[in-house]
């Protein structure tokens, strides 16, 4: 895992803000020592969790997307470290991985243009190579039994999530996606929109839900593939839930959960599924907050749930004052999981 920048004790200490009488999630989360061999090290800890993150929006940018998810990470872990440590959940649960060295793949995309079909075909290429960096670092994670918390970084990497998984499961695994948008696009070299279908078409995921799709932004092609898929593609729209209300949140995420629940399953979580959230695809009508913590507290708390994902999140589209945000909200939903899994872990 030579592409992965290991986080340190000291990186810990200076996003960490001690206070006397309180004791934070950045005082408790374990890192890995230098000297240890990260595989070892983890087959060996008591930590069930481990928190990864990837600064890039490549595959954003290879979709027609704005750029500003490679923020994320930055902003998660500030946030996330200074969690109040305590008996509803306990940073040392936690071990700190570190980020994915993408900084290479980041300076060759600063100058090129997805209108250019040259350019595209160059950010697709890095693409692939961010996706097998991720593929191998999910598949040792998984392997030493531990479970996967990841923070994007744009939504392509759902590719290399599930079948990372799929490797260190040694089997196809499922998926349940909480989007706005399917990633199911066709297979046209790889972005953000189509780390589903490549998963899919390659044998890495068996079952996937689209949950919450927005009637306006899922193309006709994409409908019609998915009503010829129906074994093993399913999906339900936030129209349904929201706006005609002829289908209950909570009966759909049952729903959902029949359909993926027999097999191990990742969960992914795009931030353009909620209002107001800067990210490359914003939205201003989706679901609340409450409603993605409980999705993912649901879908969280079943023994086959085997990782999460939240991407797509960008503080560098907020405003100066509250660029920290986001990472405040994802810090709400990486805790939400854990609890999910610590609290019960049988449904």
């Amino acid at each position: 895992m030579e592409k992965l920048i290991r986080f340190t004790a000291s990186d810990l200490s200076k996003i960490t803000n001690h206070r006397s009488g309180e004791v934070k999630f950045g005082e408790k989360m374990v890192i890995i020592p230098k000297d240890q061999d990260i595989v070892t090290f983890l087959k060996k800890c008591d930590q069930q969790f481990v928190l990864l993150g990837i600064p890039e929006d490549i595959g954003i940018r290879a979709n027609y997307g704005r750029p500003g998810a490679a923020t994320a990470w930055e902003s998660a872990i500030k946030s996330i470290a200074n969690i109040q440590h305590n008996r509803f959940c306990k940073g040392s649960q936690i071990v700190v991985l570190g980020e994915l060295d993408v900084a290479e793949e980041m300076e060759l995309v600063q100058n090129l243009d997805f209108n250019s079909t040259e350019d595209r075909k160059k950010l697709s290429e890095l693409v692939v190579r961010i996706d097998k960096e991720v593929s191998h670092v999910i598949a040792n994670i998984v392997k030493a039994g531990k479970i996967p918390i990841v923070i994007g970084g744009g939504h392509n990497n759902a590719y290399g999530n599930i079948k990372g998984t799929a490797l260190g499961k040694g089997k196809p695994v499922n998926a349940i996606n909480l989007d706005a948008h399917s990633d199911f696009r066709i297979l046209e070299g790889r972005h953000s929109g189509n780390g589903f279908s490549y998963a899919f078409e390659e044998g890495f995921l068996k079952k996937y839900f689209i949950f919450g799709l927005h009637h306006s932004y899922t193309s006709k092609s994409v409908l019609d593939r998915l009503k010829t898929l129906k074994e093993r593609v399913l999906y339900n729209t936030y129209d349904s839930m929201k706006i005609k209300c002829t289908k209950d949140f909570n009966i759909e995420m049952q729903f959902a959960l029949d359909f993926i629940k027999n097999d191990y399953y990742g969960i992914e979580i795009d931030l353009d599924s909620i209002p107001n959230i800067p990210c490359s695809a914003m939205t201003l009508s989706g679901f609340s907050v409450e409603e993605v913590r409980q999705f993912i507290y649901f879908f969280g708390k079943h023994q086959n749930a085997s990782y999460i994902h939240i991407c797509e999140g960008a503080p560098s589209l907020d405003n100066d004052k509250n660029n920290h945000l986001v990472g405040k909200l994802i810090g709400y939903l990486v805790t939400d999981f854990i609890k999910a899994k610590t609290e019960i872990n049988i449904v």
